[in-house]
């Protein structure tokens, strides 16, 4: 059995797992250590599940814990050899991650980390560097793609592999444009390598959603300029237009920027 959790989604912190039987994979480090164990405590969880971590890219919300994790539970930490200069160089990061437990990936050459064969792929985004994961485990297919200024043909073909989808719904446009950012960082979040709206996610979906498509997690929403309901309409509304019904073609939830999610069992 194949399962996935989120314990953060937003630029408070950001935190996934997967894991089967036998094995755990963690996807970003941005929450706390105290508060992530705490988490596996409530959720009857071990530390000693997770086997590996695996990093997006090198900012704060995404690696902050990162060092300290990978210190105290012994772990390798998997990236591209950018996004380890960039969390090196990242003051957020107090504890660094040892030499020992670097392991650079690169980006479309499939690796095996116990259960999970994993391909790093490019996401633009105003980072050092910036990948999504393709996750393949128990024949299961499930892809995360967060933090990106826009939709890739590259990213395209994943979005159509995938059975389980983690993909970035960040801000309306209405609200960002309307709201309390100064323009210059307006303009960054609307940018090429800035994040993904709303309708973006929302027409990403109807181009490229294939009926192998089980369920889709919307993550990465902000706080100032998005709604987690209001982010859900607008995608359920952008498929139903399409001929796309939620609930029947596939799942959609949101992912909480603080709270932990269900544990979703992926069949």
């Amino acid at each position: 059995m194949l399962n996935f959790i989120s314990f953060g989604s937003g630029s408070s912190g950001n935190c996934y797992m997967l894991y089967t039987e036998t094995d755990g994979l963690l996807i970003d480090a941005g929450v706390g250590i105290r508060t992530l164990k705490k988490h596996f405590l409530d959720y009857g969880l071990k530390m000693q599940q997770v086997r590996n971590i695996i990093i997006t890219h090198d900012h704060a919300d995404h690696v902050k814990s990162v060092g300290k994790m990978s210190t105290d539970c012994n772990l390798p930490v998997y990236a591209t050899e950018e996004v380890h200069k960039g969390i090196e160089r990242n003051y957020c990061v107090r504890k660094k991650i040892a030499p020992i437990n670097k392991k650079i990936i690169q980006k479309n050459e499939p690796f095996q980390l116990g259960d999970f064969r994993i391909t790093a792929f490019n996401v633009p985004h105003d980072s050092a560097d910036n990948v999504g994961y393709r996750i393949e485990a128990e024949g299961i297919v499930f892809c995360l793609m967060t933090d990106a200024g826009h939709v890739t043909d590259e990213m395209k073909q994943y979005i159509s592999e995938a059975n389980y989808l983690v993909i970035e719904a960040n801000h309306d446009t209405e609200m960002l444009f309307n709201g309390p950012y100064p323009d210059y960082l307006k303009e960054r979040v609307n940018g090429l390598t800035g994040h993904l709206s709303n309708r973006a996610c929302g027409e990403a979906l109807v181009e490229n959603a294939t009926p192998r498509m089980q369920h889709v997690w919307l993550c990465h929403l902000s706080q100032e300029n998005n709604h987690p309901e209001l982010a859900r309409k607008t995608v359920q509304m952008i498929l139903q237009n399409s001929g796309i019904i939620v609930g029947k073609d596939f799942g959609l939830d949101v992912l909480k920027r603080r709270t932990p999610s269900d544990i979703f069992q992926l069949t």
